[in-house]
């Protein structure tokens, strides 16, 4: 077996001053923020996921059931779980106890799911990464789910539609 030779990340002092979660080491660091203010914090994320036809037909005449169980249902409670365990799927994401989490799941004009995860929390720290990590699964769940019915799922984009509280505001 060959091996492989692990090389330092050399960061000028500018990038670590760019990315909050590199220090001026060039190593990787979860932010501090012990001095930061308490204050209400929400995000909301999307993921949209281009389902079949054969799927869709499903879906519009009824909640699709599987043997796993019913597939929206199923997926809203996988965004929910994972938006709680975020810290635990991404490094240096501080632990957090969510106040609240939510997951919706419409069909839009162009037949596709849109998966929409809201979360909030009074904290030193946003909710954004969580938002995004609960609607990411929620569609990895859709896909899973449905893949007995066809494989030509796209999961076509996911992002941060916006957020609130902390240093600024963004809405997308």
């Amino acid at each position: 077996m060959k091996k492989v030779a692990i090389i330092p990340i050399i960061i000028l002092d500018k990038m670590s001053e760019t990315f909050s979660h590199i220090n001026k080491k060039g190593t990787p660091q979860m932010v501090d923020v012990g001095n930061k203010t308490i204050t209400k914090r929400t995000a909301v994320a999307q993921s949209i996921i281009v389902l079949p036809p054969e799927v869709v037909e499903k879906i519009e005449q009824n909640e699709i059931q599987t043997k796993k169980g019913a597939v929206f249902q199923t997926a809203i409670l996988a965004g929910i779980m994972a938006a709680k365990q975020t810290a635990n799927l991404i490094p240096l994401c501080h632990p957090l106890g969510l106040d609240n989490c939510s997951v919706e799941i419409e069909l839009n004009a162009a037949k596709e799911a849109v998966i929409t995860c809201t979360c909030a929390i009074e904290s030193k720290t946003g909710v954004e990464m969580e938002a995004l990590t609960g609607a990411s699964i929620a569609a990895l769940t859709v896909y899973d789910m449905c893949k007995a019915f066809s494989h030509d799922m796209v999961i076509k984009e996911t992002k941060l539609v916006k957020k609130s509280g902390g240093k600024r505001d963004v809405a997308n």
